[in-house]
């Protein structure tokens, strides 16, 4: 039999219409605005409006894939969802989307267009959309007649004030998967690396019902009566009539934003695509496609990373440059001509002391010319969308790749026939290392996402708006909703108590494809 391609044929971009300046919130939190902009290559960052959330931009990427592609939803035999802004602890986010999908397309294709469509969410921090990537092309390999959907969708949050606050970012990012893809063929060869780790992560958090009433008590200036004077007022039934009146003695507690150690989520970042970029390349060489003393990165035409920032991926790569020098006997000219010397660890009394020496060793090896030069022709481009968006989470590494593939074609490059190496990253911790190679007819898919169409019809918030926004004290749209899925209501008692409901409202203007 004739070897199939498979791959991402076509791309889809949804941004929310909202975005604050990172200058405007540098200035609200008295940080000096160029360690942001020059620093982590900060400019904006996407905000979603009041009637959004990761379903509502999920649904509006796959709709425009639908569209933009012909197709038709009955022959769309999955959608597997990327996220870890999931809208439920069991539901998942991607029942709401196929809901939305199938009421917008019922009148055209039938009320049973998505019935027999498989969805599911794949959550694994940021890299959960990769693991449905992967999912889905290994389904097609079965049978390279299916088509299939991926989509990531996430709202990447933080707590007003906090070290995080400056990358938030929002958006979703679909794909539509099939064989004899035009855009990037993908091959079955992916280098993992895991391990447990507690770099970032989102707990079910937990207060006792005597903590939540002995701060209301104190707030209030309550001293007569103690938490336990409130709760023995509590029925002694097993009714459930209200939040205190609840059968545990534990309240859950659900927030968006996560806890995390930045230094050491960058510390395991680095480590876990070592792993895997070794991994990868220990599996090329096994299959005689490595030259002797070649390094992957050479004949990567582009590097594509899950960038946390826009900056992240060329301040975490120098270890992994550094060793493919070593492979391709380019190091030891490149180390004397830059006077680096390489901390050996026999040297050190103490582990902490020889880590921070190798990070600084790093850091003097990303100063180089020789890397500068490399980031610049392969890893450069792939930045820029990531200034004006912010961190996407699942979807990051692929707006990397929108990214990238965009100013390549505004610069008339010619990538046909070229692979790219993808690195992505979730915390908890896990990375995957593999490549795609770009396709003939890749400027007219890249043209069709419309980045910079989409960037420039933004509305930029004032900080006062952003903050009623992130407290959720907003209640009405900054941009009222047009042309695209929003939330319509949630359900607030009985057996509908927080169910979402959304409606499709209709553009006055319609948009071509």
């Amino acid at each position: 039999m004739a070897k199939v391609n498979i791959g991402i044929d076509d791309m889809s971009l949804y941004i929310p219409k909202l975005y604050l300046s990172i200058e405007d919130l540098a200035k609200a939190r008295n940080i000096e605005y160029e360690k942001l902009s020059l620093g982590l290559g900060l400019h904006k960052m996407a905000i979603p409006d009041v009637h959004e959330d990761p379903a509502t931009m999920a649904a509006n990427a796959v709709s425009e894939i639908i569209e933009k592609n012909n197709l038709d939803p009955r022959a769309i035999g999955r959608i597997y969802l990327g996220t870890e802004s999931a809208l439920d602890g069991s539901k998942p986010t991607a029942t709401y989307l196929l809901e939305m999908l199938r009421r917008k397309y019922k009148d055209i294709y039938g009320v049973d267009c998505f019935t027999h469509c498989d969805v599911v969410d794949l959550t694994f921090a940021c890299i959960g959309g990769v693991d449905a990537l992967h999912n889905t092309l290994d389904w097609i390999r079965v049978n390279p007649d299916r088509i299939g959907i991926v989509v990531c969708a996430d709202f990447a949050k933080y707590d007003l004030a906090s070290t995080g606050e400056y990358t938030q970012g929002a958006g979703a990012v679909a794909m539509l998967v099939k064989k004899e893809p035009r855009l990037l063929v993908i091959p079955d060869r992916i280098g993992v690396a895991t391990q447990g780790v507690h770099d970032f992560f989102k707990p079910k958090r937990k207060a006792t019902k005597e903590q939540l009433v002995d701060e209301v008590l104190k707030l209030a200036g309550i001293t007569h009566l103690t938490a336990a004077d409130v709760l023995d007022k509590l029925p002694a039934t097993l009714d459930v009539k209200g939040i205190l009146d609840d059968n545990e003695d534990e309240i859950g507690i659900s927030k968006e934003t996560p806890i995390y150690d930045g230094p050491y989520s960058n510390w395991t970042y680095q480590n876990r695509i070592r792993e895997a970029y070794q991994h990868f390349r220990t599996q090329a060489e096994e299959a005689g496609d490595l030259r002797e003393q070649s390094a992957v990165i050479d004949a990567w035409a582009r590097l594509i990373f899950h960038l946390p920032y826009a900056f992240h991926g060329k301040r975490v790569f120098p270890e992994i440059f550094m060793l493919e020098q070593k492979v391709n006997g380019k190091w030891e000219i490149l180390a004397a001509q830059n006077m680096l010397v390489e901390p050996d660890r026999n040297e050190f009394e103490s582990e902490a002391a020889y880590e921070n020496a190798y990070a600084g060793f790093l850091k003097n090896v990303g100063k180089t010319g020789a890397y500068r030069s490399f980031v610049s022709e392969k890893m450069e481009k792939a930045q820029r969308a990531s200034s004006e968006i912010g961190n996407m989470y699942s979807c990051s590494i692929f707006l990397a790749l929108i990214s990238s593939l965009h100013y390549d074609m505004a610069a008339n490059v010619d990538l046909a026939g070229q692979p790219i190496g993808f690195l992505s990253y979730g915390s908890g911790s896990k990375s995957k290392v593999f490549e795609g190679i770009i396709q003939e007819g890749w400027q007219e898919v890249v043209k069709g996402i419309r980045l910079m169409e989409k960037l420039d019809q933004r509305m930029q918030l004032d900080y006062a708006t952003y903050e009623q926004i992130h407290t959720k004290k907003r209640t009405q749209s900054v941009v009222p909703p047009q042309g695209e899925f929003a939330i319509e209501k949630i359900g607030a008692e009985g057996t509908r108590l927080g169910a979402r409901y959304y409606q499709w409202i209709a553009s006055k203007v319609a948009v071509a494809y």
